[in-house]
């Protein structure tokens, strides 16, 4: 069975940093595309990040790019994202969530449905 867990959220001042974990099970994280999405208060669902493990392929949304970073490790078949200078707007429930097609655009991760989803884990940031 395919599953997601999500972790490493919690509360953090401006200019932060956290590191969230996906861990995987069901199927090795190269042949499925994994990312990070997140939901604000009063907001829609937003793409962060996505890695393609089998071509090494990362995407960034605009307002998330040099203060991010997507990463994975196959051995533990865990997809990390690092999160640093963070920001109050950068609160929201934070979901990781695999794709099982693969696309070199970040406009396709970001606006399609994934297959599978996680839990979701808080991020907040205080000013």
């Amino acid at each position: 069975d395919v599953q997601l867990q999500a972790s490493g959220g919690g509360l953090m001042q401006a200019g932060g940093s956290l590191r969230l974990s996906c861990v995987v099970s069901g199927f090795p994280v190269d042949e499925y595309a994994v990312g990070w999405f997140r939901q604000a208060p009063g907001k829609e669902r937003e793409g962060v990040a996505v890695i393609h493990e089998s071509d090494g392929s990362e995407y960034y949304a605009d307002s998330v790019k040099d203060r991010f970073t997507i990463s994975s490790n196959n051995a533990t078949n865990t997809v990390y994202l690092q999160m640093n200078a963070l920001r109050p707007e950068d609160t929201a429930v934070y979901y990781c969530g695999a794709e099982g097609e693969f696309k070199r655009s970040a406009s396709f991760y970001f606006r399609i449905p994934f297959d599978y989803w996680g839990q979701g884990t808080l991020v907040t940031v205080s000013s």
